[in-house]
This record gives structure tokens, sequence and C-alpha cells, in this order.
């Protein structure tokens, strides 16, 4: 049902919500998490007028304030980790490509069963773009989904990979940083308290030293984690991470981390709010490497580096830790590692995707049409040497975007089936990541 006005979207809240000064108040919960949110996401996703689709999301994020929902930084919690007074876990961070709503309510689902507090839902600056996804509907769709759920308390949603293009900074670095700024800007305003800078693309190799090759990284990562400071809103300290090795390239070093930091905090300035954890290289590459009959190649984390450089974070420069990118597709014998090594925090994204898609329930008719439109919009991506199968592992994740509508429309039963299957994931890795319970430290470090 598609809302024709704005005055049609409020009328559709009679005996849901009543206005009041500041917002609405829900006055049936029950009826709120029947068929109302489902008709309120589709149309602050889909809805044909961008006033009523831009009010409908600002009328989901006032209906989940009125039950005890909000968008919320995760710092309190890292700055504890960083003391030493919060330790054992590590937190999940969940890109979501496509069905969002009924993906983030599968997380919820989970999350409520081993009193999890501690994850994060996500989603990365190059992923905005190939699956259509702008930071306002997707905080919309999250939030909903927490309403959906039942779900109470804070909800952390963050910024992921907000990368610095290399060929772009070395073309014009301020042109490069304004984007960056500007897509900042986006997010928070669309109640993102987490964001993840990635200015490690520019670190230059050419330089005779550490610290001056660190130089453009530190540097850039500082000015925007100012600009952040500059735009949170009153009574927010948003949760800012940095990196310091371009997942996929070399394993970082103790040395690479601590010219970092130093450099940063000094390009910062004194007395200001610093970065939460900072991001390594350790073997890992997003999305894995597919081998030629599609299956994914096996990698060899290096877990020492992680829990070194993890260790040289808190100690040193009182962060939560070290940051695993690029960690969906490992073998489920490798999450328990993580927090017996001490990462901060693991992001998950790939593995996700390829549940959705390999699925049993996922329709053989949809799939085929996205493989379809892949092998015409995108045969220039496929290398020389590469295998079909390679090349739709490689490129399949752009098919979110174009077919979003589809994948939303599919049959409620399937999709019903895919969520159990993702929240049979979810559950596994709330284990292994040592996560159940961590409900209790999010309510004294967030509230």
């Amino acid at each position: 049902m598609e809302f024709r006005s704005i005055a049609y979207l409020y009328d559709s809240l009679q005996g849901v919500a009543r206005e009041i000064k500041g917002g609405l108040q829900v006055v049936s919960e029950e009826d709120l998490r029947d068929d109302c949110i489902d008709i309120l996401i589709h149309n602050a996703v889909f809805n044909s007028n961008e006033e009523v689709k831009k009010t409908t999301r600002l009328v989901i994020k006032q209906l989940a304030s009125s039950v005890g929902i909000r968008s919320a930084s995760i710092q309190g919690l890292y700055d504890a980790m960083g003391r030493g007074e919060c330790k054992g876990f590590t937190v999940p961070a969940v890109n979501i490509r496509g069905l969002t709503y009924d993906t983030a309510r599968a997380l919820f689902r989970s999350a409520k069963k081993h009193d999890a507090g501690a994850f994060i839902f996500e989603i990365a600056k190059s992923e905005i773009g190939y699956t259509d996804q702008r930071p306002a509907e997707y905080t919309a769709c999250v939030i909903a989904a927490a309403i959906k759920e039942n779900w109470k308390g804070p909800v952390f949603i963050q910024g992921d990979h907000f990368q610095v293009n290399a060929k772009n900074f070395a073309k014009d670095k301020d042109a490069e940083v304004t984007s960056l700024k500007d897509l900042i800007k986006e997010a928070i305003d669309a109640d993102f308290y987490n964001i993840d800078i990635d200015a490690s693309t520019v670190v230059d190799l050419s330089k005779p030293s550490v610290p001056q090759q660190q130089e453009p990284n530190f540097a850039t990562t500082a000015i925007l984690t100012n600009y952040i400071r500059a735009n949170e809103p009153a009574g927010v300290i948003i949760s800012v991470g940095g990196e310091i090795g371009e997942v996929g390239g070399k394993n970082s070093t103790e040395e690479e981390l601590c010219a970092f930091m130093e450099g940063f905090n000094k390009a910062l300035g004194s007395g200001k709010k610093g970065i939460s954890k900072i991001s390594i290289q350790t073997g890992t590459s997003h999305g894995g490497v597919p081998m030629p009959d599609g299956t994914i190649a096996k990698v060899k984390v290096d877990f020492d580096t992680i829990e070194k450089l993890s260790v040289i974070a808190r100690k040193t420069y009182g962060l939560a830790g070290a940051v695993q990118h690029g960690a969906s597709t490992l073998p489920d014998d490798a999450f328990d590692i993580f927090p017996k090594r001490t990462a901060a925090e693991v992001h998950l994204a790939t593995g996700f995707q390829n549940m959705v898609y390999d699925s049993a329930s996922f329709p053989p008719a949809l799939k085929e049409e996205i493989y379809a439109y892949l092998k015409d919009k995108c045969a220039d991506e496929k290398k020389a040497g590469d295998t079909e199968e390679q090349f739709i592992y490689k490129t399949r994740k752009k098919g979110f975007g174009p077919f979003k509508r589809k994948f939303w429309d599919m049959d409620e039963k399937l999709k019903l089936k895919i969520g159990k299957e993702l929240e049979a994931r979810f559950d596994l890795l709330f284990d292994k990541l040592n996560c159940k319970g961590t409900n209790a430290y999010v309510k004294q470090w967030v509230g």
C-alpha cells in the first residue's frame, strides 16, 4: 500500500500512535508490530513521492523512540574495553547488502535469544552505491526491524570503509576530502553514530620511513575526525575508527600502528576525542578469493598480529583494540579465536550475501535474471582467465541495487525461510564471538 500523501501516512497511524509535542507516542505496540511497520518501511524505501518517503522515515524514527529504541554510539563500551573494564568478546559488525529489513530482523531475533547487545549494523561507502541504499534508508530499515522484533535499547549503525579514493586523492586532495565530508554529514544526519574512516589507501610506501609512509593516512584521518566532532549531535560522541593497512595487502606491523597513532594524535590536536579502534590487515581479503569452481580459497589469518596490535592499541593508546575486516567467509572454527586473541571488532559481509543467493529458498528464476543482467552490464569486469563462476561470485553483489524491489517483493514464505537460515548463522556467531549476555555491558556503558 503506497501512501498517496503525508496526510494519508498519518491517517494510517490511527489506533497505533497519537501525535504529541515533538513527535509521536505509540498507543498500541502490538498493532505497530503487526502490519503497520511493514507498510511504513515499504513506503520509506519505495514510495514514489520523495517528501512522503522522507516523512515516513521520520515517523519510523519517532515511533521507535516512543517504544525505547534509539540509534546510538558504541563509544562508551569501547572506552571501557580500552580501560580493560570490559573484555572477553569480539563485536560483530554486519554489512547488509540486500533484504535489509528481513536480515536485520533475523539479527535482532538472534540477539534477543542470546541477550546480546554488542553488535553493529553497517554499510560501506562502496555498498551504498551498488546496493542503492543511502544512509537514511538503511537506518530506517534497521530501526523498523528493531520495532518489528520488539527490540528495546540502543542500536549501533555504522558507516564502514568511508574510504579515500587514492586516484582522486592524487588528482585533487581537497576535492576528495570534501566528498568524504559530504558523505559523513549525510550519514550523521541519518543517525550513523559510528563511522570508520579508511585513508589507508593513501599510505605512501615510496617514502623512506614508516611515519612518512603513514603521514597521508593519519593526516587525512585527523581532518575527517575533527569534521565528525564538529558535526556530531549534542550529547553524542561518535565512535570513529581508523585503518593502517589496506585489506588484501601486507600484514600490519607494530611500527605502523605506533607511527599512525603518534602522528594522528598530534595532527588531531590536544584535548580532542580521537578514534576508538584501529583496523589492521592480517591476511584476509574482502569477499574472499574465489577459485575457478566458485568455491572460496582457504585463508590463514595472522592471529598473532591481531593479539599483539590489540594489546598495544589498548595499553598504549586506550583504544578498544584491533578490528578484523573481510572475515565472513572464514571457516567456522576461526571465529572463536577472535575473542581469545582480544580482537575488538570483526566485520562480516559477503558470507551473508552468499547465504541469500545460495539458499535453496532463493527463487531460481530471479537468480537467473540477476546473473543475466550481470553478464550484460558487468562484462568489462571479467578478467582474463576468470571462469564464469569466478565472474559471477565477484559481481553478484551488484545485483542488489538494480533488483532491490524484486528482492523485497519475494514470496513472504521464502523470505521467512532465508531469514531463519540467517538467524541460525547469527546464533553461531554470537556463540563463537562470545557475545552472549553482552546486553548487560551495553546497558552499563552505553545506557
